[in-house]
């Protein structure tokens, strides 16, 4: 019981260090550049760039996806439904790929400073949420000339915290293992282009075919993609698919208490290993 509460009491009191350390850690990522953390968004809008020429200009044949939400059928172009889509998954790699580094990229905070090890999962986070915050605004006012405002878009403010902390609980476990083993990290880095593909980013996971349609919804990243489209596009409100929440929920209290084990396991033997 008590390794439950040990990463709560190391937050205590680091409140405000950890908002400025997050801030720091944005303008340290993008020390030097002439546009600084500005290029946090230039490589996601890039991305969607070549993305979307590539499926407007090239692929002419994926324009349209149609969504069933009750008896109605909903009808979005292909940008729109993987613009939305591409949002969440920008968090998402880098929650899963930097938040397995992050331990090992800022070893000076464990093995020169006493500083409680969580916090530096915890701030590093919140600068990539920042980032997120930023390129949600942008899709939001996309959404408004495109789709249209809708009371649905609030179900953004419970997707958006279930994801950072669903993230930042796996990192608690990553992290320390990444430090551990370079080769863990390494593993964790190739497999996310497979990840992306098993993912439903770029395809509609609520039309495939059983049982594959019921085995995606046990992906996590599906769920938040689904849930930005749910909340941006589909205007349907996130309890009406009960079996994908309960199973979410489920995988979220694994990885949460996972996390909890592992970095209680590892974090005193961290000074020695880094």
């Amino acid at each position: 019981m008590t390794y439950i509460f040990t990463i709560f009491r190391e937050h205590r009191g680091f409140g405000k260090q950890i908002f400025l350390l997050a801030k720091n850690e944005l303008i340290k990522t993008y020390k030097g550049a002439a546009i600084g953390p500005l290029w946090a968004v230039i490589k996601p809008a890039f991305t969607i760039f070549v993305y979307w020429f590539a499926f407007t200009a090239g692929i002419k044949t994926l324009k349209d996806i149609n969504v069933n939400i009750g008896v109605n059928t909903l009808t979005f172009d292909f940008f729109t439904f993987m613009f939305v889509g591409f949002i969440p998954w920008f968090f998402i790699l880098d929650g899963i790929v930097q938040g397995a580094k992050t331990l090992r990229l800022n070893r000076q905070f464990i093995t020169k400073v006493k500083f409680p090890v969580s916090t530096i999962l915890t701030y590093t986070s919140l600068s990539r949420l920042f980032v997120h915050l930023f390129l949600v605004v942008i899709l939001y006012i996309y959404i408004l000339f495109a789709v249209g405002p809708s009371w649905y878009n609030l179900q953004f403010f419970l997707y958006c915290p279930l994801m950072f902390f669903f993230f930042l609980a796996l990192s608690w476990s990553t992290a320390p293992m990444s430090a551990f083993s370079k080769d863990f990290e390494n593993v964790i880095v190739s497999i996310m282009s497979g990840i992306f593909w098993l993912s439903g980013i770029m395809y509609n996971t609520y039309k495939m075919d059983p049982p594959l349609n019921f085995i995606m919804l046990f992906n996590p990243i599906n769920f938040f993609v689904n849930g930005y489209r749910n909340c941006f596009l589909y205007n349907r409100p996130f309890f009406e698919y009960k079996t994908e929440l309960a199973i979410f929920l489920a995988e979220f209290i694994v990885v949460f208490a996972l996390g909890i084990f592992n970095y209680n396991r590892l974090r005193k033997k961290l000074p020695d290993v880094l």
